[in-house]
């Protein structure tokens, strides 16, 4: 397997106060890594990474900081973690669904299988006994569960849209999982093998990393939190707009989920993404990816609350004890991270800095960086990715284009964004796939010049700073190389299933008369459309046609989240007969027509 040509030829590694650790020559060419997460294996003495860009997994010997080796692994790798007596990881690879194991022996990392495991793979969790694995599969709302010795899938679990992370107990007899499409943490009975109970998480989105304690009571992660009132700037300092907490649910019982809010007034945290605890117990440490830091807090001393709870705004009680709470500024964007046996030592994985980053968390300082190839060039794609999941761009830095156009696409809620001059008109999120070719923008379509929309995104919808010219390029130049995971809902070889080529009819059909609106290479013709949907309180009137590619990754549809399945899209609110006056479609062929939107 060769490494693909990535254009990701880099920015400036900013590392002036803190050592750098001598790297011998890179196993690959001078370009990107973007570590997303990391293991230690071997009693620290290994460290082994998770590279997203390059497609890779590198191994760093972790007091030289040298790398030892460097492999190319499956499609865009997102999770990996240590299994099988810790001579080995797993590795999840998102756009080719497949998660590698990869031997470590010797100060070398050699795959020694792949194992298919279905559509979008994501988080992992490994069992006690380290030869059981689940994974979160986000493009089918299921769980797999890997028999690691078979290399095999052995059953799966169906737990509801988008399962990115989950986390095992000790014992290895509970699964907790969250699932970011339904605002919902999810229970798995291992022992029973079903679903025992889920725990909601109102408003919330962007489930992260999750841990289990090491009593096996409770799973703890990070998420943000949508609220829908108007978007202005005293309600965005409040914490009414969008806000981020940590939470903890219990596994042994169904309980109301407790949590704590991370957001210091002024200086907002945003898109936490990691968690980790020590094994004494007494740290909690989280990463927050969109402003930049690490999050390190005494654990036993936390002020959870569960019903009517959290506040808005951090706990006084937190910024009064240093050692009950700090924060570090750690630059770039960090992800995942990994605990060493000493309880002090975290690593980091920065994945806009191209390093692991080495954190003593009871000093609170960064020891040292530990880069994961040659310094690459600057390059307008890169610096497009930084601004672009940078929450230091709004203001107080509360959210980043990444906190609501996940990754470029979307969330689960229909948001008020402040964009159309109307306040509380919600809008479901449009994914950014094909931005600068599916114009006119926003729902209305009153956005002509995709520029000037992206400028009202950050000065509106943000409240922050304007985008230049040439940052405004610069995102454009990134959204442009996106990649996106294969569709669950094509044949293998990229072609229609039968019930699609029959709903394509449907769809092209003057019944159905979807592409009259819907046509050409990205399903939308441009234009603004009344289909009876509107609102007294929207400034514009009619709704811009939306592109259909990829829809079947969204869990609400139409312009205000109103529906939830395509189904209640084509039975009730735009049914053929409310929209074009022609007839009402039969079972069969609305069951068809969803086989071939899902495909698109």
């Amino acid at each position: 397997m060769k490494f693909r040509h990535l254009i990701y030829l880099g920015i400036a590694l900013c590392v002036a106060s803190v050592p750098v650790l001598a790297v011998p020559a890179p196993p690959l060419t001078a370009e990107y890594r973007s570590p997303v997460d990391v293991v230690l294996m071997k009693n620290d003495t290994w460290l082994v990474v998770a590279n997203q860009a390059s497609d890779s997994v590198s191994l760093i010997e972790t007091e030289s900081g040298e790398i030892l080796d460097e492999i190319p692994c499956g499609d865009h790798p997102t999770s990996i973690m240590a299994c099988l007596d810790g001579k080995y990881v797993l590795v999840s690879c998102a756009y080719s669904g497949q998660i590698s194991l990869i031997q470590v022996e010797g100060g070398k990392l050699r795959e020694t299988q792949s194992i298919d495991v279905g559509f979008e793979p994501t988080g992992l969790a490994v069992a006690p006994d380290g030869q059981t694995a689940y994974v979160g599969l986000v493009a089918t709302g299921e769980v797999a569960q890997l028999d690691l010795k078979e290399a095999k899938v052995a059953r799966k679990f169906s737990v509801g849209a988008w399962p990115r992370y989950l986390a095992v107990s000790p014992n290895g007899e509970r699964l907790a999982v969250g699932c970011s499409g339904e605002s919902k943490i999810v229970v798995i009975d291992l022992i029973k093998g079903e679903v025992d109970f889920s725990s909601k998480l109102s408003g919330g989105i962007n489930i992260g990393h999750m841990q289990c304690s090491a009593d096996g009571k409770y799973v703890y992660f990070p998420w943000m939190i949508y609220r829908s009132n108007p978007i202005n700037r005293d309600n965005i300092r409040r914490g009414w707009v969008l806000g981020s907490r940590i939470g903890r649910v219990r596994l042994d019982k169904q309980e109301y989920r407790e949590a704590i809010t991370l957001d210091v007034p002024g200086t907002a945290v945003a898109d936490p993404h990691g968690i980790v605890m020590n094994r004494s117990n007494k740290r909690l440490v989280v990463s927050a990816s969109g402003s930049h830091d690490l999050l390190i807090y005494r654990k036993d001393d936390l002020p959870w609350e569960g019903v009517g709870g959290p506040g808005d705004l951090i706990d006084p009680k937190l910024m009064r004890d240093r050692d009950l709470f700090q924060r570090m500024d750690l630059g770039g964007r960090p992800m995942g991270l990994a605990m060493a046996q000493d309880d002090r030592t975290v690593y980091v994985a920065d994945y806009l800095r191209d390093v692991i980053q080495v954190v003593d968390i009871e000093d609170r300082h960064v020891l040292r960086h530990i880069p994961l190839g040659k310094r690459p060039r600057p390059s307008q794609v890169r610096h497009g990715e930084e601004l672009f999941y940078d929450a230091r761009r709004s203001l107080d830095q509360w959210y980043s284009c990444h906190t609501c156009h996940y990754n470029g696409g979307v969330n689960s809620k229909a948001m008020d964004t402040w964009n159309d001059g109307s306040a509380l008109t919600m809008k479901t999120v449009l994914p950014l796939e094909h931005v600068d070719k599916t114009g006119p923008w926003t729902w209305h379509g009153w956005q002509e010049d995709l520029h000037d929309a992206m400028h009202k995104s950050f000065t509106t919808t943000m409240q922050g700073r304007p985008a230049s010219p040439r940052e405004a390029d610069a995102i454009l130049a990134y959204l442009r190389t996106r990649r996106t995971p294969p569709n669950p809902f094509r044949e293998e070889d990229g072609s229609l299933s039968a019930a699609a080529n029959r709903g394509q009819k449907v769809f092209e059909s003057a019944d159905a008369n979807c592409s009259s609106c819907h046509s050409g290479r990205y399903f939308t013709d441009g234009k603004i459309h009344d289909v009876g949907l509107g609102s007294q309180e929207d400034e514009y009137e009619g709704y811009n046609t939306p592109s259909l590619t990829g829809i079947y990754r969204k869990v609400r549809f139409l312009h205000d989240g109103r529906a939830g399945s395509l189904e209640e899209v084509l039975v009730d609110y735009h049914s053929p007969e409310e929209v074009s006056g022609t007839r009402a479609l039969t079972d069969s062929e609305v069951t068809d027509l969803i086989s071939y939107l899902k495909s698109l």
